[in-house]
């Protein structure tokens, strides 16, 4: 084995959360070694890849999961509020970075496209009513347009509309400064940018081993995949940003805080579609309501994708289940990541959620008969002929003890950060990398208190509303929203 490399940081995993943290960590400290450690032969491959994911740049303007109906009937505004700030830190973080150009033309990763939701039946137009009404006066939602006729839905997106029941009762809002973002574009120009300032991107080499030293750096053991020897690397921060992989190195680096977490992976496939004809009809990202039982990445939404300047619609996903925690690893996966101390909370959830489960059956015996009369519930007029079937990415939810419900299942994402700093991981999905910045910023503060204050005003300097809320300043979030708007180029 060949002398060990010491470096400052260590990024396991080449998607958006590793870009970003290297990113973000080579302008506040130009001066640390960075090294990216991914196992495939290209960064952004897994649930980073764009077609692997649904690209909206989750805002909350119309994922209507994050503002559901609670058990009075009321709707609450305050999780969609806050995903929506943490979506403006990610855009002017990237507005930031376009202005130095440290990302080229944002049209290469981000484009304007209308947000909206659509909904059927009358239960579910009073629901779509009040979750209107909660967010009238929020700053970060200004412009919400509603309406339940047919014919100005037309207007809005005319996939929609043609060929529908006129007496169907049907309801829709429509936010004309939504986006859509090409993560995998992204996640490849903030690795360019990191690696001109010095960082070293290794692709093709997987970390097998990481151990803790008595001195506080971590000694890892890389894995050439296509020849080499083996090395060992010693690193005074690691971050494991290796999505549905992170589960299996952060239990295998021994640190306390990871007892008690367990995943559950999901897999999901889309219909899409890249005729032009059928492509040129509909500008927008429409989003559904979930069916009783799914999770909320498997809502419904009908959308509108710019892929490497190739626009193209999306409908799904429709759900389904591997023991896989990514698309190219192990059906060994799951069982492997079961220990003594996650087995209890993860028996809890299978015994609590039985919907799930259900719904997860059903969607695996789903026919692609049964996928195409899903999305003619959005679009009545989809020809079979217009649509092939595309397989999503893996997302690993996250399970973990409660003390209260012994385990439970949590849809979103999870920082996990040792006691002493020196290292930091991700586990969940969404919103996941629509909200990459905020998260990595976080990680910063937990793992590195000590040189938060020194680095806030170049922080403030890249972020302009870092450490404030925009929903709480309806001037500001003017403001901000137009100038992200301007510099990276989104008209509405």
């Amino acid at each position: 084995m060949n002398s060990e490399e010491s470096v400052d940081v260590v990024l396991i995993g080449g998607g958006i959360m590793s870009a970003t943290l290297g990113s973000l960590i080579a302008h506040l400290q130009p001066d640390w070694t960075i090294r990216v450690y991914e196992r495939l032969g290209e960064v952004a491959q897994e649930s980073s890849n764009a077609w692997n994911n649904a690209g909206t740049g989750h805002a909350a303007l119309c994922e209507l999961n994050y503002m559901p109906e609670n058990p009075d009937g009321t709707v609450s505004a305050a999780k969609a509020v806050s995903i929506n700030e943490q979506f403006q830190i990610s855009r002017q973080y990237w507005a930031h970075l376009v202005s130095i150009g440290a990302l080229p033309e944002p049209n290469r990763f981000i484009n304007s496209t209308p947000h909206m939701t659509f909904v059927k039946g009358k239960a579910n137009i009073e629901y779509l009513k009040k979750r209107v009404d909660a967010l009238r006066d929020e700053p970060l939602f200004a412009g919400m347009e509603y309406t339940d006729d047919l014919d100005r839905i037309a207007e809005w997106t005319p996939l929609l509309a043609k060929k529908r029941n006129p007496k169907q009762k049907i309801a829709a809002t429509r936010i004309a400064a939504g986006t859509d973002v090409d993560f995998g574009a992204l996640t490849r120009f903030l690795m360019e940018d990191l690696e001109s300032r010095g960082a070293s991107i290794r692709t093709n080499h997987q970390i097998t081993r990481l151990k803790r030293q008595k001195d506080g750096t971590w000694r890892l053991r890389v894995r050439h995949l296509v020849g080499g020897t083996p090395r060992q690397v010693r690193a005074k921060f690691v971050f494991v940003g290796a999505g549905g992989g992170a589960l299996a190195l952060l239990q295998h680096s021994g640190i306390p805080e990871i007892r008690g977490f367990g995943g559950f992976p999901i897999s999901g496939q889309f219909l899409r579609t890249t005729n032009p004809k059928v492509v040129a009809q509909h500008q927008a990202k429409v989003y559904g309501k979930a069916a009783v039982g799914a999770p909320p990445m498997s809502v419904p939404h009908l959308d509108t994708r710019v892929v490497d300047g190739e626009t193209a619609l999306l409908f799904g996903p429709y759900a389904g289940f591997t023991p896989k925690f990514l698309k190219t690893s192990t059906w060994f996966d799951l069982p492997f990541s079961v220990r003594g101390h996650n087995l209890g909370p993860m028996l809890q959830v299978a015994l609590k959620n039985f919907d799930l489960v259900k719904y997860l059956v059903s969607e695996l015996l789903a026919s692609r008969a049964k996928k195409m009369a899903a999305l003619r519930e959005f679009m009545p007029t989809a020809k079979d002929e217009d649509w092939e079937l595309i397989t999503a990415g893996q997302r690993v939810q996250v399970m973990k003890k409660d003390p209260k419900q012994g385990g439970v299942l949590q849809f979103g994402t999870e920082v996990i950060t040792g006691a002493d700093g020196t290292i930091a991981g991700l586990l969940g999905a969404s919103p996941g990398a629509s909200t990459a910045a905020p998260i990595m910023l976080d990680v910063l503060s937990r793992c590195f208190p000590d040189r938060m204050p020194g680095w806030e005003p170049k922080i403030r300097e890249m972020i302009p509303s870092y450490g404030t809320k925009l929903s709480s300043d309806p001037a500001a979030a003017a403001a901000s929203l137009a100038e992200t708007a301007r510099v990276l180029n989104l008209m509405a």
